[in-house]
């Protein structure tokens, strides 16, 4: 059997831009991306804090060391400038490694550093 297990989450991360007219995506620093072993082109779940709205989309890179959280695209209608979100991944586990697995948990603060 295959267990789908949280892979990773940034948790209470603050959004900075919301940007309607983008072909869609979360921009996400680079350096988040890394601590949070999180693949540029991943599938996202984004859950937001601040307006109860729950979506999915997919992670690319956004500069190293800039804080940036952006929601771009028809996800741009459910996330505002200022809002916390909780962003996680997911992955498929055998019930034998499923025992075994830690997810990487990512905690910022206010400039999502």
């Amino acid at each position: 059997m295959e267990l789908t297990l949280l892979k990773s989450k940034l948790h209470r991360v603050t959004v900075s831009h919301a940007e309607l007219d983008y072909e869609g995506s979360c921009a996400i620093d680079d350096d988040l991306l890394r601590t949070g072993n999180i693949r540029e082109y991943e599938q996202l779940h984004i859950y937001n804090i601040t307006n109860g709205e729950r979506f999915s989309t997919y992670a690319i890179r956004a500069e190293a060391g800039s804080g940036i959280i952006s929601i771009n695209g028809a996800a741009a209608h459910k996330a505002s400038t200022g809002d916390l979100i909780i962003i996680c991944t997911y992955a498929g586990f055998a019930e034998a490694e499923a025992s075994a697995h830690k997810p990487q948990l990512v905690y910022v603060d206010p400039q999502n550093r």
